[in-house]
């Protein structure tokens, strides 16, 4: 077995989205080719309401596909082909944008006012991008959670781990997409595909990545429980970008730590990208452009 070294600690920055909503971002809108097949991740925890019930109106996709992982708090979202729903917490709802679609996110808090998500981009294979649009919303009921010895415990939200297979299916990434606990001071291995890009996104608890030379240290903010809400500061949050191996080496500190761990098959594919619009070329991207000025962005089969 081979341990995966961090290339990376990456703090996020603060950014406004949609019509206001303040949010951390992990990664994305710049070199990402060390996160190939992911493009973005936003972390959207606010416990502010003025800061996130703005929400992110109307707005187009295509090209891609959103994740979205919510903990704390709802969000209700409609698009133009009629869907409609409301994710809480503990829900995922896996977006294949395809060919094209207009979407619209309103997050709400809980009865403190919190909200807590997360939002990951994956890009699609050229052979992909003009895909019909698709859905597929999970209740937080039906992700796996399995329990090692240990303590440790992990939502499998897609692909395989413990011999228990996340909900998400048909993923042109074929993702793993994992919500780990680790118990205070304890330390585990992970196993991740070699062949996979991985990060791992910390956002309760304290704890140390093994390298293969030192450990390098992860601190957020501290742990409560087990999957629930977490009590958080907004600040103190981390991202470690793995190198390639088979497996991550986690030790938790004195409050345990949780974190999502991802990993997919890079798709080593050029990226011509506008906002949430992402193609291969710059003329595939203008035609997107226009064609949604022109109102025939949606292609109807």
């Amino acid at each position: 077995m081979s341990l995966r070294p961090i290339k990376q600690i990456i703090q996020p920055k603060p950014t406004i989205e949609g019509a206001g909503v303040k949010l951390q971002r992990a990664f994305g809108f710049g070199k990402t080719e060390e996160f190939d097949p992911f493009l973005l991740l936003d972390d959207f925890r606010n416990d502010n309401p003025e800061d996130y019930l703005a929400g992110f109106p109307w707005h187009p996709h295509r090209g891609i596909e959103t994740i979205t992982y919510v903990l704390a708090g709802s969000v209700e979202h409609g698009d133009s082909l009629g869907n409609k729903g409301k994710m809480t917490a503990g829900d995922v709802q896996w977006m294949t944008a395809g060919s094209g679609i207009m979407h619209q996110e309103m997050p709400r808090g809980d009865a403190e006012g919190r909200m807590h998500g997360f939002q990951l981009w994956a890009n699609l294979p050229s052979a992909l991008k003009m895909t019909d649009p698709r859905y597929q919303d999970i209740p937080s009921s039906a992700i796996p959670e399995v329990v090692d010895d240990d303590g440790v415990r992990v939502r499998v939200i897609c692909g395989e781990f413990w011999g228990k297979r996340g909900p998400v299916e048909g993923v042109a990434a074929d993702p793993q997409y994992l919500d780990v606990y680790v118990p205070p001071g304890q330390r585990k291995r992970l196993k991740v595909e070699t062949t996979r890009n991985a990060f791992a996104y910390v956002f309760a608890g304290s704890g140390a990545f093994g390298d293969a030379s030192d450990p390098r240290a992860v601190l957020t903010e501290q742990v409560a429980k087990p999957f629930a809400p977490p009590e958080y500061d907004v600040s103190n949050h981390s991202l470690a970008l793995f190198d390639r191996g088979d497996e991550v080496a986690v030790e938790a500190g004195p409050e345990g730590i949780r974190f999502l761990l991802v990993s997919g098959k890079p798709i080593e594919e050029p990226v011509a990208w506008y906002g949430p619009i992402v193609m291969n070329t710059q003329a595939e991207l203008r035609q997107a452009m226009a064609e949604l000025r022109d109102g025939n962005f949606i292609k109807r089969r």
